[in-house]
């Protein structure tokens, strides 16, 4: 969950001004520019929290294979595991450094080994880190040569890392190819705008298009126009963007920064086209 922080509110303040000064000031593409620069500003602040989030929980994980091979090494010297957390909290963990000196810090004040590993897990909220710290406190309970246990368990989480890599290395040319089929989606509706649409009515602008071109009794607006293929692009950037987090990530939350970047990039070449050729 996000928590709204003091960039979040300043954010949305300056969007919401420079979209109320585009309402009352500004007409045409100028207009749908500023207000889109308004609704940029308001998602931006939004957006860095949640690549911060993904970002420290993948470097959590990271650090917890880290933090279970330094566990496995002390505890297969013979100290036993509560000692042993104590010992090595004072590793470099990177963002699992809070954590592990809670948990150090709960079993030093006498919390049982299974309630402190049970917080630790609730604290890092990660699917992948629950699941090994659930087995580690299940193999200390039930006893048994905790060892090797351990190490099977940090056998599993480093498999699983790996295989994550590997998954993002081998669709890193789908997501390319991802963006270069966005690429040519947006020549293709600029193509339709302002050269194909204006061809097909016989006339060089988009705005004469009449009863030849649709049937109708009018003109039709050219703002209605590019503002329908904008919509088009940001609608489809934004599913395009979630589809290639899914493929690159293996979980669509991830695709919320490919949904900005095809979004942005997206309202910037329609509305510099539209204010351009328009």
């Amino acid at each position: 969950m996000i928590e709204i922080k003091a960039s979040h509110i300043w954010g949305i303040g300056i969007g919401l001004f420079l979209i109320l000064i585009s309402l009352l000031f500004a007409t045409g593409p100028t207009q749908t520019l500023v207000t889109g620069m308004g609704f940029l500003i308001i998602i931006l602040p939004f957006l860095f929290e949640i690549i911060q989030q993904t970002r420290n929980q993948a470097e959590k994980e990271e650090m917890f294979l880290e933090f279970s091979r330094n566990l496995v090494e002390s505890v297969k010297a013979g100290t036993p595991i509560s000692k042993s957390i104590i010992q090595i909290r004072g590793k470099a963990y990177g963002a699992l450094n809070p954590h592990v000196g809670k948990l150090a810090n709960q079993i030093s004040l006498g919390i049982p080994l299974n309630t402190a590993l049970k917080t630790f897990s609730r604290d890092i909220d990660n699917k992948t880190i629950s699941r090994a710290i659930t087995l580690i406190g299940e193999a200390e309970r039930a006893g048994g040569d905790i060892g090797e246990i351990l190490e099977s368990v940090t056998s599993a989480v480093s498999m699983s890392d790996k295989l994550k890599k590997e998954q993002k290395a081998s669709v890193s040319t789908l997501v390319v190819q991802g963006y270069i089929v966005f690429a040519v989606f947006i020549v293709i509706i600029l193509v339709m705008q302002f050269q194909i649409l204006p061809m097909l009515s016989g006339v060089a602008n988009v705005g004469d298009i009449g009863v030849a071109g649709f049937g109708g009794g009018g003109t039709i607006d050219p703002i209605e126009i590019a503002n329908a293929f904008l919509y088009l692009l940001l609608v489809q950037g934004f599913f395009s963007g979630l589809t290639i987090g899914k493929l690159a990530e293996g979980n669509i939350k991830y695709g919320f920064k490919h949904s900005f970047i095809l979004m942005v990039s997206s309202f910037l070449v329609s509305t510099g086209a539209n204010i351009i050729l328009g």
